[in-house]
């Protein structure tokens, strides 16, 4: 629940939390400092944004100008990113891991006024295209040694965050106050955050929010989770350059006085769970997947016993949890079973999380139904939302007190859906973007006349409310033979089988669907050893392609096809599939920053093995 009963701006909303905390020592983040957590209360990080801001306007880079701003997440961001939001300055942030060119794109397209980067790695990528940004004529860097070893480039001068506080305190100390007043000068209106949609072809549109906006979106949020309080401790590891962490992990944490820890890395999350101690955290569902495999991973490799006593338990608690979503209430016999059942291992796993986690909020894509009732029978609700960046970006999401596995809820209070007679879902409310900057062709495109944003997604609206997603509008297959196909929810049954790690579907202007295949190389060892096959390291490629060989691994794969796609209507079944040694990744460019596939650049990379699997037998 947010602590402030009104505000209008995101700098009202940072003024108003740092005013009710007043002088209290309770964190409002926590980073790792020399290997551990160290807190920063609300008067401290007042401070540092009060000193930005005036470091800034010191600068010439005053309200209406574009900040750049190029880092993984860490306080420095955030202090960033409130400045601006109290200056009137809208910033530009962006995935550290776009190249060069992108940078070069976005930050032309944005004519940013600043960059601000976090490390050598992000300032040689900003110094190679730096003489292409014309607009661009100041670079902060916040590693301070930095600007030792190159105080300027292009005759732009590197300046350090540090000393940025440094002169940015002088004058806050001469002239007290002034952040108060540029903050009293910011209309909910005015642009607050300009943000460049990854996308899957093409370049990408920035997409340009308003103070308005976000506050919308915060609020609606926080009346959907009503249980949010200062209490609470968020551990942030999803980039906050995204809008999804940006609204769910920081903006409306903060609006209702959680503590936002940041975990060191992606790849540390699980790691930083026992050392945070979350009570609540956003992700998407590949950390969930992973989760889960881990635990399955554990219990098989331990004692007969053990096996049986998971199994027991995991049925009891998707016992439990079905009895639940059903409306109904467990009897005297399930519960008496749950209680055993916690005891004996969902407390365990909850213990490895930090044991105090109340619920997750999953987004980004859909949570396979097999990985929600797991985390619902261990008693860690995993709550679904629904949204993207041109609406701010949530736009609906699922009660907490009533979660509906396999929805993603009901829109948020202060937004309106409706779906559209193709199916497509559309929106309406404070909560859609300004449009695209510099784009009116793709505004007009995405926003009709009467306000709605066409979101692309394919959905309906069950008889209480809940939204579900069935597919993309854009990933509908049309088969040669008339047939629409969404791929999304086949995608979804394949991947339940343990082989498949990541999957494709192909089939547009096909006569029948094929499928590009990256299997868990981890699972499939497992099988080819326990058939008599000698498998060396698998995470050498030369390894995977060679396994990839035998005619095991190959039946493996096909028989997990067959079982799960049985139930498909016969267009909906896949009839031949290739097998890839190289996963998707974003440095290869075949996912987006988000994870979502670039289905046309894969088409293109895979294009000769695409056409093998149209010539020559299909499966039964």
């Amino acid at each position: 629940m947010p602590l402030l009963t009104s505000f209008n701006t995101i700098a009202e909303m940072f003024a108003g939390v740092v005013a009710y905390f007043g002088t209290s020592t309770k964190p409002a983040f926590q980073r790792k400092v020399a290997g551990k957590y160290a807190d920063i209360t609300y008067p401290e990080l007042h401070q540092h944004v009060e000193a930005f801001a005036l470091a800034l306007r010191s600068l010439g880079v005053s309200r209406g100008d574009h900040i750049g701003l190029m880092s993984e997440n860490r306080l420095e961001w955030v202090v960033t990113d409130l400045a601006c939001a109290c200056s009137g300055i809208a910033d530009v942030p962006i995935f550290p891991i776009l190249t060069p060119a992108q940078v070069e794109y976005i930050f032309n397209d944005a004519r940013v006024k600043a960059v601000v980067c976090s490390n050598q790695l992000q300032l040689n990528k900003l110094l190679k295209v730096v003489a292409n940004i014309p607009t661009l004529h100041h670079i902060i860097v916040m590693q301070p040694e930095l600007t030792a070893r190159q105080p300027e480039a292009a005759g732009r001068k590197i300046i350090s965050f540090q000393q940025m506080l440094e002169d940015g305190q002088r004058l806050a100390t001469a002239l007290p106050g002034q952040l108060n007043n540029l903050i009293a000068e910011i209309e909910p209106s005015d642009m607050l955050t300009l943000i460049y949609t990854s996308g899957t072809t093409g370049h990408p549109k920035g997409v340009v929010l308003s103070h308005g906006n976000l506050v919308a979106n915060i609020q609606g949020a926080a009346a959907a989770f009503p249980a949010i309080t200062e209490s609470d401790v968020v551990l942030s590891y999803l980039p906050l350059c995204h809008s999804y962490e940006r609204l769910g992990g920081y903006y409306t944490c903060m609006a209702c006085g959680a503590t936002i820890a940041f975990a060191d890395s992606i790849d540390t999350v699980r790691t930083n769970l026992p050392e945070v101690r979350p009570t609540l955290m956003t992700s998407v569902p590949r950390l969930f997947e992973r989760i889960k495999a881990g635990v399955e991973k554990q219990v098989a490799e331990g004692p007969e016993k053990n096996r049986k006593v998971f199994q027991w338990a995991l049925g009891v608690g998707i016992e439990k949890f079905r009895l639940e979503q059903a409306g109904k209430k467990p009897g005297v016999v399930l519960a008496g079973k749950y209680a055993l059942a916690d005891t004996l291992v969902f407390a365990k796993i909850r213990e490895k999380m930090g044991g105090r986690i109340r619920f997750f909020v999953s987004g980004g894509a859909a949570l396979p139904h097999s990985v929600g009732e797991f985390f619902f029978a261990a008693g860690l609700p995993v709550i679904e939302g629904y949204g993207m960046t041109e609406s701010s970006p949530v736009i609906s999401a699922n009660p907490y007190t009533r979660p509906r596995l396999g929805t993603v809820g009901k829109p948020l209070p202060n937004v309106e859906v409706m779906i559209a007679s193709d199916g497509e879902i559309l929106t309406r409310g404070p909560h859609v973007m300004q449009g695209y900057y510099n784009n009116p062709e793709a505004t007009a495109e995405a926003i009709d006349p009467q306000g709605w944003l066409h979101t692309g997604d394919i959905g309906v609206i069950d008889a209480e409310g809940y939204l579900k997603i069935t597919d993309r509008k854009k990933h509908l297959l049309v088969s040669s033979g008339g047939k629409n196909i969404a791929p999304g929810p086949i995608e979804s049954t394949l991947l339940h089988s343990p082989l498949i790690d990541q999957i494709m579907l192909i089939g547009d202007d096909r006569p029948y669907l094929t499928a590009l295949i990256v299997p868990d190389f981890d699972v499939l060892k497992e099988v080819l050893q326990s058939q008599g096959i000698n498998v060396g390291n698998i995470h050498d490629m030369a390894v995977r392609e060679q396994v990839l060989d035998y005619d095991a691994a190959v039946l493996a794969v096909e028989a997990d096809i067959k079982r799960l796609q049985r139930d498909l209507s016969a267009f909906e079944r896949v009839r031949r599939f290739d097998l890839l040694a190289e996963p998707f990744t974003v440095e290869n460019h075949l996912l987006t920053p988000t994870l979502k596939v670039k289905r046309k650049e894969v088409e293109k990379i895979y294009a000769q093995r695409i056409e093998a699997m149209y010539q020559g037998m299909e499966l039964d």
